[in-house]
C-alpha cells in the first residue's frame, strides 16, 4: 500500500501558508511532503514564488514529516554544488528526512539568468553530469571535478548528513525515465502511468522509490472548482513541450484560451465526490507507486484538509 502525501505549492502560496498547511496535512494523516521549487509561478493569478530552501528550514522546525523538492531543477539557475550544499543543510535540519527531487527543468524558471535554454537531450546530460557532482559532494570530501557542463574546484561541504542525500529523478518520457533508472535513488513522475513505472523497475530501478503526483479541487459546489482550476492551474492541461520551453508567466497566460472549463472538468477531479478523489489516487496505487502526493488548487484549504482526514485518506489506508 502506497504512503500519502501532501504536495505543497510554492506557485500558489507564500511562506506562512505554506507552513500551516503542512502543518493542517500532519493533523490530518498525511505522511510526507512534497513541495516544488520555482522562481517564477506558471501566470499571475497563482501569484507567489518563495524561495524553496528558506520555506524547507521553517518546515524542518514546524513538522515532523518527510520532505522532498518536486522537483529541483540543479543545471542552470544554480549551479549543482550550490544546491549540493542546500540539500545537505536541508537535510541536516529534517535529521535525515529530506530527499532531493530533481529534474531537467523549464525555461520558466531557468532562464532568468540569460544563459541560453538548451535542448531536451542536453538537458538531460546537464543533468546526470550535476547528479554525478552533487553525489560526490555529499560525501563530505574535497571534490574537483572538469566536465563537458560543470567545473568545480576544491570544494567540500563541511555540513552533511549522516547518510548522503537520495536523489529522486523526474521523468516523463523514455529517455528521462532511463536516466533515472540509471542515476537516480527513485522515480518521479506526475501521471499514473504503469508502463513508465515498469520501464524505470526493469531499467535499473528495481525496487527503489517510485513517487507520483496529483492535483485536485475539492469544494461543495463542482462548478465552482472548476472555475477555480481553470482561472489557476489551466497550463496543466497544455500538450507537447509548452511547459518546458515557454519563458514567462505571460507567455502561458496567452494560451489559456486553448483550455476551456469542460476539458479541466474532464481531467481535474474537482467537487467533493469521495469516490472520485480515492479513485485518483487509487490509479498511482495500482500503477505501481510507492507515495502519491496530491495537492489542493485554489483557498479553500481547510475544507480540504478535513475532508481528507474525514472521507478520503480512511478509505485509501
Amino acid at each position: 500500500m502506497p504512503e500519502y502525501g501532501y504536495f505543497l505549492s510554492c506557485e500558489e502560496f507564500g511562506p506562512a501558508d505554506l507552513i500551516e498547511q503542512a502543518r493542517m496535512a500532519e493533523q490530518a494523516g498525511f505522511q510526507a511532503l512534497w513541495i516544488s521549487d520555482h522562481y517564477h509561478p506558471w501566470n499571475d493569478a497563482q501569484g507567489q514564488s518563495p524561495f524553496v530552501w528558506s520555506v524547507i528550514g521553517a518546515l524542518s522546525e514546524a513538522v515532523s514529516l518527510p520532505i522532498e523538492t518536486a522537483v529541483t531543477c540543479p543545471t542552470v539557475r544554480m549551479h549543482p554544488a550550490v544546491v549540493a550544499q542546500a540539500a545537505a543543510t536541508a537535510a541536516v535540519m529534517t535529521n535525515g528526512r529530506f530527499r532531493l527531487g530533481v529534474g531537467s527543468g523549464e525555461a520558466l524558471n531557468e532562464h532568468i539568468l540569460g544563459d541560453a535554454w538548451p535542448p531536451a537531450s542536453v538537458r538531460l546530460e546537464m543533468l546526470e553530469e550535476a547528479v554525478q557532482v552533487m553525489r560526490r559532494l555529499f560525501t563530505g570530501e574535497e571534490v574537483s571535478h572538469y566536465g563537458p557542463h560543470y567545473k568545480v574546484e576544491n570544494a567540500r561541504l563541511y555540513t552533511v548528513p549522516d547518510e548522503p542525500v537520495p536523489i529522486d529523478v523526474s521523468g516523463f518520457g523514455p529517455k528521462a525515465t532511463s536516466l533515472a533508472a540509471r542515476v537516480g535513488d527513485g522515480y518521479i513522475t506526475m501521471m499514473p502511468d504503469e508502463p513508465m513505472v515498469e520501464q524505470f523497475r526493469k531499467g535499473g530501478g528495481g525496487a527503489k522509490l517510485v513517487s507520483g503526483g496529483t492535483k485536485v479541487c475539492y469544494g461543495a459546489d463542482r462548478d465552482e472548482a472548476v472555475r477555480t482550476v481553470h482561472r489557476l492551474w489551466s497550463n496543466q492541461l497544455l500538450p507537447g513541450e509548452m511547459g518546458q520551453i515557454l519563458p514567462t508567466p505571460r507567455h502561458f497566460e496567452q494560451l489559456e484560451p486553448l483550455i476551456s472549463e469542460e476539458m479541466v472538468g474532464e481531467n481535474t477531479v474537482c467537487g467533493d465526490d469521495v469516490d472520485e478523489h480515492v479513485a485518483a489516487l487509487t490509479a498511482f496505487a495500482d500503477a505501481g507507486f510507492d507515495r502519491v502526493y496530491v495537492n489542493q488548487i485554489g483557498p479553500d484549504q481547510r475544507g480540504f484538509f478535513d475532508f481528507y482526514r474525514t472521507k478520503v485518506l480512511p478509505r485509501l489506508q
